[in-house]
């Protein structure tokens, strides 16, 4: 993306295509769109995501979606993939500001119910949230909520797992069952350097079930 747009990694993607006068800005943005439809079509669910889908079903345990994606490809791999399944809220990229800003997972947040009073404003509160993901802008997204989050570790990400707003890493979004049923234990605020979030990076790529993020 950022080669058909012509900026180097240390520019954030979507702020650069805001940044641009109004004709400019559609053309950058419809040429993502252009590469996430055409990646679209190889599109696959995430391994482990339906027995993870149906496990928090059975807990009553709702779920939304916040991503950096526009709606087409985030709708097909619901429709394709998850049909069963209800995600709400979907926040794409229509949401302002988007992620790393805390500011999508709030929203689902406060439409769920979870709120707080904020310098006299109720606000949404996801103090007892999970943000699971595999970028830097997801896991800080979810730090700057108050949630707990979870990095789905992968050979190119990996490095994450040592980030301050990293919580506890996976390999299979299926490890998360038991990790909800036995009780989620990270390391934000533990000060435990030898915590299970190294090991278990080590040993995602050790066993080479790292998986990608299709969303």
């Amino acid at each position: 993306m950022r080669q058909a747009l012509g900026i180097d990694k240390s520019v954030d993607i979507l702020d650069h295509c805001h940044s641009l006068p109004p004709d400019e800005e559609a053309a950058a943005l419809e040429k993502i769109r252009a590469i996430e439809r055409e990646a679209m079509v190889s599109q696959q669910p995430q391994p482990g995501i339906v027995p993870l889908m149906e496990y928090l079903d059975s807990r009553k345990i709702p779920r939304g979606i916040c991503t950096r994606n526009f709606d087409a490809p985030v709708n097909h791999l619901l429709t394709k993939f998850l049909p069963s399944f209800e995600f709400s809220p979907v926040v794409t990229r229509d949401f302002k500001p988007p992620k790393p800003s805390p500011a999508g997972i709030l929203h689902i947040a406060k439409s769920w119910g979870f709120t707080k009073e904020e310098n006299g404003e109720e606000v949404g509160d996801a103090g007892n949230f999970i943000m699971v993901g595999d970028s830097i802008d997801d896991m800080t997204a979810g730090f700057r909520a108050g949630a707990a989050t979870v990095l789905l570790a992968n050979e190119v990400n990996v490095h994450l797992a040592q980030h301050e707003h990293t919580d506890l890493v996976i390999s299979r979004l299926v490890e998360l069952v038991s990790i909800l049923e036995e009780g989620f234990v990270g390391q934000i605020g533990r000060g435990d350097e030898e915590s299970d979030t190294k090991a278990r990076a080590a040993s995602a790529l050790r066993d080479g079930k790292g998986e990608s993020s299709a969303v």
